[in-house]
């Protein structure tokens, strides 16, 4: 490969945002070697949603930290808009299922968090995080506690706080595992608006075939753990996209034909009951 933007050219020709090439993770465990992804490649464009899935332990989350700095690459190469990834940088964003919210800030103090750290002066930090209140929906929560929150309202807490620094990238690691169905749906359908108003660059990891495909413009299915890309499923439909609409089901369907045997792998690596990755 060469080098700077020449590498940046996805399966279709248009410029990638992120490029995984031959990427290779291992780390230790018990003291023995343990390989979580191998010989990786992937590509992601400009401004795409892009949602990952894989049985548990694939490295699903392993891949996010490499693509946010937080590890690096045993070898291969991460690019980030045509630069190696050296470490953390503000154009990328992480939003946690840990919420890690901090329980003496307010809402409004929350979503300030990171301009504050990033020395914007605190009256500019509270006005740009009140635009976020209002992008997210929590006008009138601003004062409130996360102590007094639901679990969907925090969310969008995460959520808005991880915006408000402006990232060219936004990573997700399973938001919505945490919460009942019907609020997963509501903070799904929040996620899709909130992409179609700012339109960044979302990876998204999750177990949820449903939900990878009604998030998604593009699905990556990984292989049992070491994790490779074993498929790619584009999912050209309109939002929303919602069951029992044929198509949606035709391409959960194609995920799933993909996935299936990868859980199964897993399952008998583990020998424990198969988790919900194939409903």
């Amino acid at each position: 490969m060469g080098s700077g933007h020449e590498d940046m050219i996805d399966a279709k020709g248009a410029a990638a945002a992120i490029e995984i090439a031959r990427v290779r993770q291992e780390f230790c465990r018990d003291g023995l070697p343990v390989v979580a992804l191998d010989s990786l490649d992937l590509s992601i464009r400009h401004n795409e949603f892009t949602v990952v899935v894989g049985p548990s332990g694939c490295g699903k989350t392993t891949l996010l930290y490499l693509m946010a700095g937080f590890e690096k690459p045993t070898s291969g190469r991460v690019l980030v808009h045509g630069r190696e990834v050296e470490g953390p940088g503000r154009d990328r964003g992480i939003v946690f299922q840990d919420l890690a919210l901090f329980p003496w800030r307010t809402v409004l103090g929350n979503i300030a968090f990171g301009l504050e750290t990033a020395r914007m002066k605190r009256e500019d930090a509270l006005a740009l995080a009140r635009e976020y209140v209002h992008l997210v929906g929590l006008e009138g929560f601003e004062k409130a506690y996360p102590n007094t929150l639901s679990g969907g309202m925090k969310q969008r807490v995460a959520l808005a706080r991880t915006l408000a620094c402006e990232p060219d990238v936004l990573l997700m690691d399973e938001p919505f595992g945490a919460l009942d169905v019907q609020t997963r749906r509501l903070m799904q359908e929040e996620l899709v608006r909130i992409w179609e108003t700012r339109r960044k660059t979302v990876v998204f990891v999750t177990h949820s075939v449903s939900e990878a495909v009604y998030l998604a413009d593009t699905v990556y299915v990984l292989t049992a753990r070491p994790g490779t890309v074993k498929g790619v499923v584009h999912v050209d439909l309109p939002r929303p996209r919602e069951a029992p609409d044929p198509m949606v089901m035709a391409k959960r369907g194609e995920v799933l034909s993909l996935l299936e045997s990868e859980v199964r792998k897993t399952h008998l690596m583990q020998t424990r009951p198969l988790d919900d990755a194939w409903r």
